[in-house]
């Protein structure tokens, strides 16, 4: 049976029907607010794209495994020029779903990201520590792409909030905090596993990297579908923020 989550007694699931019930009609958002829920659809689309291709890549680095455990056990000679043509193959499609995964999801979260960003400064513009292109461009700036973009989400989290000035406990971010570290801690084995493949000369070396990707592979999955829960309870927030406000206006 779900629990009730929100102040008028629904569940997540059943606030979620509902705020999509109210977009689908139409609703219009007050005060220079710009809906993020159709957005956010596609972010969401795109992130499970991406999980996707990450679970081909992970098949793909099983397989890579598997060969490399064969190698290790007959010799090269036990190494089927079939199999070795599939695993390299394999290895390149996979490559090439997570490339364009990866650019498609990018730039429409970067969209939605800054179109939420403009709703928080809206919301509560003194709780903002930067500006709204940081929420662009903070993706890009080196070294600073590691901790900017968080502190902005978490800004955006704390204006979405209902209570923006409030303690936090109803509506920690905490979310987002475990999405962040499980994103760069999936970039960072992606690079290092990557570098790794890219080096191999030996059979130890490739079962070695193909356990390296196996791991990357697992926490990107992580990562991703943490993303889509950051994405979907910001998106509902800020939905349910205005219209509540709409409806004071209206009152």
């Amino acid at each position: 049976m779900a629990t009730t989550t929100t102040e008028e007694g629904l569940c997540d699931a059943c606030a979620a029907a509902a705020t999509d019930g109210a977009e689908a009609k139409g609703r219009p958002w007050p005060g220079g607010l710009r809906s993020p829920v159709g957005l956010s659809y596609a972010v969401v689309g795109l992130l499970g794209f991406a999980v996707a291709a990450d679970v081909f890549s992970l098949f793909t680095a099983v397989r890579l495994s598997s060969l490399t455990a064969t190698v290790r056990d007959g010799g090269f000679e036990a190494y089927l020029d079939e199999d070795l043509k599939q695993a390299d193959a394999l290895m390149g499609v996979a490559g090439g779903l997570q490339v364009i995964a990866l650019v498609a999801t990018a730039i429409l979260f970067i969209t939605w990201f800054r179109r939420v960003r403009g709703n928080a400064g809206i919301f509560a513009p003194d709780l903002q520590q930067r500006g709204p292109g940081w929420a662009i461009g903070g993706w890009f700036v080196p070294i600073g792409n590691m901790f900017i973009p968080r502190g902005i989400a978490a800004n955006i989290w704390a204006a979405s909030r209902q209570d923006p000035y409030g303690t936090g406990k109803q509506e920690p971010h905490t979310v987002i905090n475990i999405w962040w570290i499980a994103w760069l801690a999936a970039h960072l084995l992606t690079q290092v596993a990557g570098s790794q493949y890219e080096s191999s000369r030996t059979p130890d070396a490739y079962k070695a990297a193909a356990t390296a990707l196996i791991v990357a592979y697992l926490v990107d999955i992580v990562a991703a579908l943490l993303a889509i829960l950051v994405v979907r309870r910001l998106t509902r927030m800020q939905y349910t923020k205005a219209m509540r406000g709409a409806e004071k206006v209206a009152v």
